[in-house]
Order: structure tokens, then C-alpha cells, then sequence
């Protein structure tokens, strides 16, 4: 039970850190964490940075409502990775400005939406394939994120923005904000001759910091 009642408030925050940074407009976004064989996540058209830690919803991890209010419409975003990845313990959708912006373009790659533009994006971040643009709250893009042969712990949705795991909340908030930076620092410099890291120098990274390249 502590587990449980450490992660609400631990998720509330998130949340509320989010909007203080701007990366949540409106009653957009969602954030879940993984307590074992549950899923709590934000409930649907609530303001993330209003949250209250006795009312959110929580899932089997096959998608069953089990208590609270009802779950974000994204939640099968939020599954697809706990089920690719056994180690996610959180999850971090956002409709940020530069994300959304740099979804509506084509993506760098077929691995990647996003350049290895920083060392920090693919320390933190890794490649960051684009999903197949859906309607809010349709499976597809859910699908298509689980059936990927790209490894990859974040996600660009076309024309709608970003998708974040992590081992935990905070290292999953701080991915979704690097890959907003690595967003905005692509749409700044686009048209211009960029000097991006090298094939080499972005896998070398990877191999270092645990995260996905190549």
C-alpha cells in the first residue's frame, strides 16, 4: 500500500512540474507509473498540474479499469511500453510545443524522428522513431508502438507528440523534457548546415548510458 501512495504523490508532482515548465497545455498529456502489476494514471480532461493523488485512476496491466476515474483515452500508449519493455516503471505523454511541431514533419529516419542533435538526447533519450499518425485514443498508434522492430524508449506521434519510458518517474520526466529540447533545437537549426554527432559517436553513447542507438 505505501508503494502505491508514494507513487500518486510522486505522479501528482510530476505533473505539476510539467505544466510549471509548459510542456502540458491545457488538460493535455498524460504520465502513468508501474506498481507492480498495476498501472496508475492520469485520469482523462484533467489539468496535469491539478491533480489530486486520491483521484487517479488505476488499470490491470492488460487495460482493466479497477478504481478511481476514468483513465486518459492514451493509457494503451502507455501499455504497449510496459509490455515492450519489462523495465519501464513509468511513462510520460506530452503534447509540448516543438515535439508536436517536429512530429508533423518527416522524420530524420526510419529509427529516429530526431537527429542525434546533442549528446544528451541520446544519452537520455535514444532514438526516437515516428508512429503512424491516429486519432487521440485509437489503438493503432498503441499497436504499431508495441510491434516495432526499432528498440527505442521514446516515440514521436505524427501531428500530436511525444511518448516516454523509463526505469522510473523522474528519469521519465527528465527524458520527455530532453527530447523537447532536442525538438526545438532541430526546428531552430533546420535549413542551415547542422553538425550532428556521428553514427559512431551517437552508438558509442548509447552502449555507455543504457540507452538505444543503431
Amino acid at each position: 500500500m505505501s508503494d502505491l501512495l508514494t507513487s500518486r504523490d510522486a505522479l501528482v508532482e510530476a505533473g505539476r512540474h510539467l505544466v510549471s515548465l509548459g510542456l502540458s497545455p491545457g488538460t493535455s498529456g498524460n504520465i502513468s507509473v508501474r506498481v507492480g502489476d498495476r498501472m496508475i494514471i492520469t485520469p482523462t480532461n484533467e489539468s496535469m498540474g491539478e491533480l489530486d493523488p486520491s483521484r487517479l485512476a488505476v488499470l490491470s496491466l492488460s487495460g482493466e479499469h479497477l478504481e478511481g476515474p476514468r483513465p486518459s483515452k492514451e493509457f494503451t500508449l502507455h501499455r504497449a511500453f510496459y509490455r515492450r519493455l519489462p523495465e519501464a516503471g513509468a511513462v510520460v505523454h506530452l503534447h509540448s510545443v516543438h515535439a508536436v511541431a517536429a512530429a508533423c514533419l518527416p522524420p530524420w529516419s526510419a529509427a529516429s524522428a530526431v537527429a542525434p542533435i546533442t549528446p544528451y538526447f541520446v544519452m537520455r533519450v535514444g532514438q526516437t522513431p515516428l508512429i503512424s499518425y491516429a486519432p487521440p485514443g485509437d489503438s493503432a498508434q498503441a499497436d504499431e508502438l508495441e510491434a516495432l522492430d526499432v528498440p527505442c524508449r521514446a516515440a514521436l506521434l505524427a501531428n500530436h507528440g511525444s511518448v516516454v519510458a523509463a526505469d522510473d518517474l523522474g528519469a521519465a520526466v527528465n527524458a520527455a523534457v530532453e527530447l523537447e529540447e532536442a525538438c526545438k533545437l532541430s526546428l531552430l537549426t533546420a535549413g542551415r548546415p547542422v553538425s550532428l554527432l556521428t553514427h559512431e559517436q551517437a552508438v558509442s553513447l548509447a552502449a555507455k548510458y543504457g540507452s538505444f542507438w543503431g
